[in-house]
Parts: structure tokens; sequence; C-alpha cells
């Protein structure tokens, strides 16, 4: 062995600031009773990512660095930064987020003290990195649970039931080595976890061990790949859990009968029926109400039909769909730009919410027939009634819309 404990890997890209962040924290705060490293992938960065770890390095901060010629892609980089390390056990950390070292440590300890262990997950923290507190776990470990090699039907129902996501870990390098990411159709947790309880015991420690800064005081709203992957992957999420059940079915692990196998399609089910529900809600929460809806339908006809996570929006929901597939079809038909209202008393409070929605500002909102050429302007009107004289005046027909062609498919 290197002698080396722990390997902290972090792939990053163009984020030198972020990375000077992070790595700041680690000079000043990681402080451990054993050997550790850092290993820093760098995926051909062109800002001054290489000057910065030089200069952590020249200050004695213990960094292996790495750079690529040309840019392998995000999974690439994790995936190099992990089989880089040289430690005995291994964890990755983004380059913009922080470990808890006292929490490293008590892990360190306890996969020590716990051979037969391969990987150590644990909650870890929202963090508001501007305030300097913690939000809120990301999920919740009621108590230490260590589940030994195999038993992958009793891994899969505390999963389901609390909802956790195994995503944050220290690994035992031995184990890692055969652990490979599926990472296209599979998230990769769940298969991660069917590769390290195949080779020994896993444990979910009470106690987080890392921080995800969801409020920087590098630069507030950054993009965040997490992020993303709430508002898209359920069904990679669902393909992760199948891959799970898959392996532990294959190992003669989970005794599958026809009773069995339904009961576990329907806890992959409800799972992934619970994360669309959050997806929802942050489509929602961004205004786009027509993804939102498309997760709507699907949700109830999974049988979720008073979700919490959809419950806040259910009442303004229809309105929303409408007015926004309005906006679109306008925003999407080339050389429209003017939208004639026709019908409406009042157009401030229509104009306002359709400017919210994303009418572009190219797009003139109108009630005079004279303000645009009739080839360049869409119409809405209040009474189905006057497009045929809209459209006896010379107004495309696709393009003359009432509010029963933009609301009859918002079905609650």
């Amino acid at each position: 062995m290197s002698g080396i404990k722990l390997s902290i890997c972090i792939p990053t890209y163009n984020r030198e600031a972020y990375l000077r962040n992070a790595l700041t924290y680690c000079e000043n705060d990681y402080k451990f009773d054993f050997p550790f490293e850092i290993v820093i992938c760098d995926n051909a960065s062109t800002d001054r990512t290489q000057q910065v770890v030089e200069e952590f390095i020249g200050r004695g901060v213990p960094i292996r660095y790495y750079k690529r010629e040309t840019n392998a892609g995000a999974a690439a980089n994790v995936t190099s930064a992990l089989r880089l390390g040289k430690g005995e056990y291994l964890i990755y950390v983004a380059d913009d987020d922080i470990l808890i070292a006292d929490a490293v440590a008590d892990t360190i300890r306890y996969l020590d003290n716990n051979q037969e262990v391969t990987c150590a997950h644990a909650p870890w923290f929202f963090y508001d990195e501007v305030a300097k507190t913690d939000i809120r776990k990301f999920y919740n470990v009621e108590e230490d649970r260590k589940f030994p090699q195999g038993s992958f039907g009793d891994v899969f129902q505390y999963i389901c039931e609390g909802h956790i996501f195994p995503e944050i870990a220290i690994y035992r390098s031995s184990a890692l080595r055969s652990a490979w990411i599926p990472r296209e159709f599979c998230f990769y947790p769940f298969p991660f976890l069917a590769h390290f309880l195949d080779q020994g015991a896993v444990t979910f420690l009470q106690r987080p061990f890392y921080r995800s800064i969801v409020n920087s005081a590098i630069a507030r709203d950054r993009p965040q790949e997490g992020t993303n992957d709430v508002m898209t992957s359920w069904d990679r999420y669902r393909g992760g859990l199948e891959y799970f059940l898959y392996t532990g079915a294959r190992r003669g692990a989970l005794n599958l009968t026809p009773e069995t196998h339904l009961k576990y399609e329907e806890m992959c089910k409800i799972f992934t029926l619970n994360r669309m529900a959050v997806a929802f809600r942050f489509w929602a929460e961004r205004k786009n109400f027509i993804k939102a809806y498309e997760l709507y339908t699907r949700i109830m006809w999974g049988g979720m039909f008073d979700h919490p996570e959809i419950r806040n929006f259910r009442e303004r929901l229809p309105l929303m769909v409408a007015i926004q597939t309005l906006v679109s079809e306008v925003n999407s038909a080339i050389g429209i730009n003017t939208l004639l209202l026709g019908g409406f008393p009042e157009i401030t409070a229509l104009e306002g919410l359709m400017r919210e929605l994303g009418l572009s500002e190219k797009v003139k909102v109108t009630v005079k027939l004279s303000d645009s050429p009739l080839e360049n302007t869409a119409v809405f009107i209040s009474a189905d009634s006057d497009r045929e004289y809209f459209v006896a005046l010379g107004y495309l027909p696709n393009l003359v819309f009432h509010q029963h062609d933009v609301a009859r498919h918002i079905i609650m």
C-alpha cells in the first residue's frame, strides 16, 4: 500500500474560482491524523485552474494534479479521479462542495473497525456558504445501519421506505476497483451500491460528512448538475433501482415469485412517481408549466392524486399551461411579431402574464387591427364566433386562437 489512508478525488473543468474556494477549505480545515491526498483531474481547462492548483501545491497541500489535453466529458473525468487515487479509502468531492473533516475522520475509523464494510454512506447537508449554516439534509438516517453482504432485499426496502439516495459515500479502494458505474440509462448510485453489496457489507451512517453548497459565496444561482438530475432523471432513477434488483436476483439474493416481482415493481413505481412529483415542482417553480403538466398527467395516471408537491400548483395550473401554450405557439411561428387580442376587456394583466410565461419581447401585444400586417400577426380571441371574422380578414387560420383551443386538452 502507498501509506495514504484517504484520497479526496476532485474532477474539475474551468472552475478556478470554485476550486480555489474548495482548496482553501482543504488547506484550512482538513486536519486528519492519517495521511491523505487530494487528486485533481482537470478536464483540459482553459482558465487558470492549473495555476490555482500549483499555488496550493507550493504551500504544501498534498495534491496530485492531472490535466488532460482534450476534454473527455464529465463521466470520464469522475472515473479518472477515483481510479487515480492511491488511498485505502476514496471519496468523490465536487469542486464546489466541502467535507466535514471530523465526520470524515469518524467514518474512516468506522471503516477501519469494520473491515467487512465496503462503503459507508451518509446523508449530506445542503449548505448556505454565505450564512455559514446547514439548511437541511437531503435524506434522513434515523440510526446507523449495517447491511450484510448480499442483503439486496433488505437494502432495497430500506432505500424505498426512506427515499434514500446512496450518492455520497466513502469507498474501500479494494472494492471500488470492480464497482464500475453504468451511466447512461441507470442512475449510477444504485448500480454502484449493488456492486459494493455484492462484495461485502454496506453501511448507512446517521452523521453527514459532506456539504453540498447551494448558496455559494462565489456566485449566487450557479447551475448545479444535481438540480438537472432532479428535473429530468426519473427514468434513470427507476433504471438504477431495476439494475439493483436484477443484480440481487441473479445472485440468488432475492426470492422472486410472481407476487414478490409485483411488489418490487410497485416499489419502483412509487419511488419513481415521487421523484417525478419533485421534478414537477422544480419545473413549476421555474415557470415551465407545459413540462410540469406533462409530468402531472403521468403522476395522476400513476395514482398519486393528491401529492403534496403538486397541491400548491393545482388550482392555477390549467390557466398557466393554457397561456404558456399560446405563448409557445406564437413565439415558434416564423415572422410573427404581433399578437392581437380580440374581445378582451382589459389586456394589461393578460399581457403581463404572457410576458411572465415567456412571450418574446419582439412580439408586440395590441388590440388594434392596424398595428401589423396580417401575415405577421397572431390573434387570440375570447369568443369562438369571432374566428370566421378574423380569418375572413386574411389572418392565418392556424394562428387565430380561441381560449378553447389552448385549454381543451388540459384535463385536471
